[in-house]
């Protein structure tokens, strides 16, 4: 046995020091839990930090209260919501294992709330700066007219780049105009698909033969090699269209779905019917497109009121 471990173990030996007892802690993560080198690192340096924080304090034992001091010392210090709540849970687990192990009586993280997170407004675009993605693919070869074809799919459904990378020649019902897809947990759910999009779509299916290298491919959507496009080639894609759009925020491929229930909540949708389009399990993940659509009252107030 290391002189570590009979130090720890050994009841008589007195508390053992706060260094070793992060050592055996990140032993523990990486011999019991099999955590990588990074997430064990941020262990270590949370726990150091904190370690620091308790020496500096003078305390002769560290309790809740001190805890709480330490929470607010990194509130003070500007750090995210979210990094303290990482730093927290970091600490949490380490007195947890020590009660665990008998290394200490009682664990002052025991049942310290974490901080409440910080809700985050997923971005979104406006329907003007919508309707400029839209128009940026080039309609003059079978490529530009499938991309034409995808970005109007994903703005009129709201379906995820997972669900349309997954469509299918059948998954159409031309004569209904709804689209079949295939969201998590292998759930069905029929979308409805719009004019613009119908139009888009058809003018695509006109040029697809033209990828077409096995007459055996059902996928709608083909690249160069006429074999179905992947998810990382549609966000690459879709980063492309997006910069070029020069929209001035931060945002991504998801940002149509976030349009998408956002203008719907905007121009009078219900919301539960939202959260079945956008193939939600709860309707609080649905509630946050409130939120946006406040967000986006307030940003058209503000633009167009002469003393706001």
């Amino acid at each position: 046995m290391t002189e570590c471990n009979s130090k720890l173990d050994d009841p008589q030996a007195g508390t053992p020091n706060s260094k070793l007892k992060i050592d055996r802690f990140i032993q523990y993560l990486e011999g019991e839990r099999n955590l990588s080198p990074h997430t064990r690192k941020a262990y270590q340096k949370d726990l150091e930090a904190f370690d620091q924080f308790v020496k500096e304090a003078g305390e002769p034992e560290v309790d809740q209260s001190l805890i709480r001091r330490y929470l607010g010392h990194l509130r003070i210090r500007n750090y995210s919501r979210r990094s303290i709540a990482r730093k927290l849970a970091s600490v949490r687990s380490y007195y947890r294992f020590l009660a665990e192990r008998g290394l200490i009586n009682t664990n002052p993280a025991y049942n310290l709330p974490a901080p409440k997170q910080e809700s985050k407004l997923p971005a979104f675009l406006f329907q003007d700066e919508m309707k400029t993605l839209l128009s940026i693919p080039k309609e003059d070869n079978a490529f530009g007219l499938r991309d034409r074809a995808i970005l109007e799919m994903l703005y009129t459904s709201g379906m995820r780049i997972s669900e349309l990378t997954g469509l299918n020649i059948d998954s159409i019902d031309y004569l209904g105009e709804v689209v079949k897809v295939w969201g998590k947990g292998g759930k069905e759910r029929l979308l409805p698909i719009g004019s613009y999009a119908m139009r888009a779509l058809e003018r695509y299916l006109d040029q697809r033969d033209k990828l077409v290298k096995d007459s055996s491919e059902k996928a709608l959507f083909l690249n160069r090699y006429g074999k179905r496009l992947t998810d990382r080639w549609i966000r690459v894609m879709l980063n492309g269209y997006i910069r070029e759009t020069s929209v001035n925020k931060r945002i991504s491929p998801h940002t149509i779905r976030h349009s998408f229930a956002t203008h719907l909540l905007d121009n009078g949708a219900d919301l539960r019917a939202v959260q079945e389009l956008l193939g939600h399990v709860s309707l609080s993940t649905t509630q946050i497109y409130t939120h946006v659509s406040g967000e986006r009252l307030k940003a058209v107030y503000e633009k167009a009121h002469p003393r706001a």
